[in-house]
């Protein structure tokens, strides 16, 4: 992939096929809601939240228009901004697109997990969820994940080596687990009850709540004490999983069938990978951004060759990559994060296809169906 070459081809795709938001402070936390607006079927909900060292950071709520191709910014007289304590480490809408509620309902992680409800022109807080019994603080959380086959759970990570599942219909602990040794930087449901966590320990565990006393190491750091900082499961096809190292440029694929040696290493990043999502409709691609500055979508094959694996097409942005979002409601579109930027990438048919590079053609040709499969 010679992307020196193809330079002015790349400069053309990118004004085509992206779509920019600056915000008015550095920005990490991204969600796009699975629902349109009440008020117009074309808009989508993409909240971005602050990321500054301080303790009053925002979350605004943004406005995508999928028939103009634009993203607008709340005016300073709106609602759909509010102030969040501290910089969110993640935020989340509800996955479920069959809710009754005409409202979008968002959560956010940070000191507690908090739920706001997301109105036409107001956001609402729900509710503040503090798990800690003996003070009115709690460590951290790092990571939250929504369960989408029962929307009333909800997994959060702290750095207190936990995992906690919140019933949040009734705002009540559900279960609370010493998932790891060390801190827990992420968490990412399989099943209704089946989750996985990636710690500082260096390993990726599965837990099962019907089954609380034990959990299954399905891969450990090559180094010792290397940090998981990230871990997505692959939803069209539950066998898989990927994690990322601290300071590495690998992105590593796993079979959970084939514990402890990776299917796959996906190293073409020339600096630390710092995200990464499976398409959300097909089995086969997945798409990790980082320091490089690049996002790079990856197809996997069925064997891995012995010069490793290529990506399939390549993004350059204009600083280090943050945040990645590939969101069921918009498969056509990945999010990016970077400085004070939020982009959102086109990823059908471009119509510009070189020898050398294929910077995000077409998708929808791969895309792909196949029935989850169960980890029992």
């Amino acid at each position: 992939m010679e992307n020196n070459n193809n330079s002015t081809l790349e400069s053309q795709l990118r004004s085509q096929t992206s779509i920019t938001y600056e915000s008015p402070y550095p920005i990490y936390a991204t969600a796009i809601s699975p629902t349109t607006t009440n008020t117009n079927t074309n808009h989508h909900r993409i909240a971005v939240g602050s990321f500054i060292e301080d303790y009053t950071n925002r979350v605004d709520i943004l406005s995508f228009d999928t028939e103009t191709l634009t993203l607008k910014n709340p005016q300073p007289s709106s609602c759909l901004s509010f102030e969040h304590p501290y910089p969110p480490t993640k935020l989340m809408y509800n996955p479920s697109t069959t809710r009754k509620s005409t409202h979008d309902l968002l959560a956010s992680s940070g000191d507690y997990l908090r739920l706001w409800e997301v109105r036409d022109h107001s956001v609402e807080p729900i509710a503040v969820l503090n798990n800690s019994k003996t003070s009115e603080f709690c460590a951290p959380l790092t990571s939250f994940d929504w369960n989408e086959i029962e929307p009333k759970r909800i997994g959060t990570c702290s750095i207190d080596t936990t995992c906690t599942i919140w019933d949040i219909e009734k705002a009540v602990v559900e279960t609370q687990l010493i998932a790891h040794d060390k801190e827990v930087y992420d968490i990412a449901w399989g099943e209704a009850r089946v989750f996985a966590s990636v710690s500082a320990d260096g390993s990726v565990r599965i837990f099962d709540l019907r089954d609380k006393e034990h959990s299954t190491i399905i891969y450990e750091s090559p180094h010792p004490d290397t940090p998981l900082l990230r871990l997505a499961w692959n939803k069209q096809d539950l066998r898989y999983m990927a994690t990322i190292l601290m300071d590495s440029n690998k992105v590593v694929i796993l079979d959970i069938r084939s514990p402890t040696m990776p299917v796959a290493e996906l190293e073409r990043h020339r600096a630390s990978v710092n995200a990464i999502a499976w398409a959300p409709q097909s089995y086969r691609h997945i798409c990790s951004a980082g320091d490089d500055a690049q996002a790079l979508i990856w197809e996997l094959p069925a064997v891995a060759g012995p010069n490793g694996i290529d990506p399939m097409s390549m993004y350059s942005a204009g600083s280090e990559i943050n945040q990645l979002q590939w969101s069921p409601a918009q498969p056509d579109w990945i999010a990016i994060a970077f400085t004070n930027k939020l982009q959102l990438l086109k990823v059908t048919g471009c119509g510009m296809e070189s020898k050398d590079a294929k910077p995000w053609c077409k998708f929808h040709g791969w895309l792909e169906s196949l029935t989850l499969k169960s980890l029992r």
